[in-house]
This record gives structure tokens, C-alpha cells and sequence, in this order.
């Protein structure tokens, strides 16, 4: 396998850090710079003690800076950096002829007036968003092997997606009754000092939040109508839970007319029983965040509620992994033409 060099831009965040743990441990990664404005010039170890002693582990943080990321030689670029910052980053990285992935939402949503819709600004980008490839390898996996820019999922959209996808392709559910309620662990909000993210606001305590209209949704309900093909629009309440990581997910939906369970089992195996990293635990298995934590699985079952005649699909992740990082990394391995479970499994 020969080493291909990458670049962790904004590396000092929770999805940053969780990129240095999967890509230090890569065979067939050189990691030739980390970026941080805060901590340029500190090495990985001192930043992140955890590395102490592994691989890369005395590499310092460089300013984040273009010309001195396109200096490293770095052909492949990891942004974990918020909306609106990334494009500032992305669009000279992917003229210097870099391959780009990027964790943030600048490049996820095709239409600039459903990004202005969620997002409450235009744009950064929208030259890049469209010719960006929709980083879900069940999904893209051709597009993404091909691909100068990868707009990576977010975490609940990839919770959402995954068990919907397959169901609405072949038109087995109603789209307009689809109802999405997901439980977040407190890193899926950053690694930022806010109040309602302090240990005693969160610890002890289940809130919804973004309700009505979280951001995501607009990824979401794009995603949905691709498989449809038609518009979709659904319903969906994220809650923060008192933990550090993990998003399970439920989802409510009518089945289409004369749809039954066997119908629905039918397209998930057809869909995802070659998957590497979904498991399918059929009509009596319960996803549950601690098996899949610091892991890039997902974990999906489903059932039929005779009493109200709806579908009830539910899933397992975690949200720094399969939701951010790991899925980035599961996309580099595409590009790179490796075995996609390197270094994540």
C-alpha cells in the first residue's frame, strides 16, 4: 500500500481529533500536517495526551494557512472546520488540484435557496457544492472514487438516510407521513464553551432542540427526494442526552398501499447485505449507542405496529465516527482505491 500524504485542517476539534486517532493508526497514510490557529506550533501529544507515544504523536500543529498546507505536499485534505469557514479553505485547496473532504455543510446542499433557507446566509461556495460529490459510500460509492471535493454527511442525516434510503427508492413508505425523531450525545455540538452545553445544563436532563427546523433537515429531506423522486418532506426532532457520544434513532412511517414487513426486509437486504459497515438486526434486534460507539458501524431494525399500521425503522451510530470522521475516512479509503475498512475496523 503506498502512503498517500494527508492534511487534518482544523484537527483540534472533537471530529479533528477523531480524524489524528483513525488516520495515525492508517497504513497507507503519511499525516503531514495538522492545522490549528490556536495551536500552531504545540505537538499532537501535548495537545492530545491520549497520542502520546504512537504513531505521529510529536508532530507539531501548523497555523492554518493554504499555501503552508499546499507546502507539506499534501494531496489529500481533511476540513473540520464549521460552515462558512470551510469554503474559505476548500476553494483555493481544490484550484491547487487537492483532493478535498470536507466535514462541514458548505457543500452538502445543491440548491443555494434551501441553504439560505437553513443556513439564514447564502452560499460560501456554490460553484463547489455543485460539483461536490455527497460523501455516503453506501449511496455514492462510484462518484466518491472520482471525486476532487466530498461533502462528508452530517451525523443525524446519515442516521436518517441510511434506513430510509433503500424504502423510499422502491416507494415501500408514504413520504409525506415520515416522522424522525433522533437522540444526540453533547459532542455532536463541539467542542465549544456554551452554557447549555455545561455538565450541569446537560447531565441529569433530555431536551429537544431546532425545533422545528434543525439544519440538518434541509440535507435530510434533499437525500429523501433523490431516492423518491419526488419532493419529500418530513418531520424531525433532534434531543440532547447526557452522554459523550452516540445517535440512535426512530422513525415513524405509513407503508405504501398493500406494503408489508417482508417487503421492507426484502429492500434492506438487497440494499445492505453486502455493506461492510451496516448491520442489520431485522424485526426483533434494538440498535443501542454503546455497541457502536468509537466504531463506523450502523446499526438498523425495523418493525410493523398492527395497532396503527405504521412502520417503525430504528438505528444505531456514532456521531463522531460514522457521522463524521470515520465516514471521511471511509471515503479516502474509496478514493485511494484501499480496502474501505481500513484502519476502520
Amino acid at each position: 500500500m503506498n502512503l498517500e500524504p494527508v492534511a487534518v485542517v482544523g484537527a483540534s476539534g472533537y471530529s479533528g481529533e477523531e480524524l489524528v486517532r483513525l488516520l495515525s493508526r492508517h497504513p497507507g497514510v503519511d499525516l503531514v500536517a495538522l492545522t490549528s490557529r490556536q495551536l500552531a506550533g504545540q505537538t499532537m501529544e501535548t495537545v492530545f495526551p491520549k497520542f502520546s507515544g504512537l504513531r505521529y504523536s510529536h508532530l507539531p500543529f501548523i497555523e492554518s494557512d493554504v499555501e503552508k498546507i499546499v507546502a507539506t505536499g499534501a494531496r489529500y485534505v481533511f476540513l473540520a472546520l464549521p460552515h462558512g469557514v470551510a469554503a474559505e479553505f476548500a476553494r483555493p485547496l481544490v484550484a491547487a488540484g487537492l483532493r478535498v473532504i470536507d466535514l462541514s455543510a458548505d457543500f452538502r446542499l445543491k440548491d443555494p435557496v434551501v441553504y439560505q433557507d437553513f443556513y439564514g446566509e447564502p452560499p460560501h461556495a456554490p460553484e463547489l457544492a455543485a460539483l461536490s460529490v455527497y460523501g455516503l459510500p453506501e449511496i455514492y460509492r462510484e462518484q466518491i472514487r472520482t471525486a476532487q471535493l466530498v461533502a462528508s454527511p452530517g451525523c443525524y442525516p446519515t442516521s436518517a438516510i441510511v434506513p430510509l434510503y433503500p424504502l423510499l427508492k422502491q416507494r415501500l413508505l408514504q413520504p409525506g407521513s415520515i416522522v424522525i425523531n433522533s437522540l444526540s450525545g453533547v459532542s455532536g455540538a463541539g467542542r465549544n464553551a456554551k452554557t447549555d452545553l455545561l455538565y450541569v445544563e446537560c447531565n441529569e436532563s433530555v431536551r429537544a432542540y431546532s425545533v422545528p427546523k434543525h439544519r440538518h433537515l434541509g440535507e435530510i429531506e434533499q437525500e429523501l427526494s433523490n431516492a423518491y423522486g419526488e419532493a419529500v418532506t418530513v418531520s424531525f426532532t433532534p434531543h440532547l442526552i447526557p452522554v459523550n457520544r452516540g445517535i440512535a434513532t426512530t422513525i415513524y412511517a405509513m407503508p405504501a398501499n398493500g406494503i408489508g414487513l417482508a417487503d421492507i426486509t426484502k429492500a434492506f437486504q438487497a440494499a445492505y447485505a453486502e455493506e461492510p459497515f451496516i448491520r442489520l438486526l431485522g424485526e426483533k434486534g434494538t440498535p443501542d449507542t454503546k455497541n457502536v460507539t468509537f466504531t463506523n458501524f450502523v446499526d438498523v431494525a425495523w418493525r410493523h405496529d398492527p395497532r396503527t399500521g405504521r412502520i417503525i425503522l430504528l438505528s444505531a451510530e456514532d456521531n463522531l465516527v460514522k457521522g463524521a470522521a470515520g465516514q471521511a475516512v471511509q471515503s479516502l479509503n474509496i478514493m485511494c482505491g484501499w480496502p474501505e475498512t481500513t484502519a476502520l475496523l
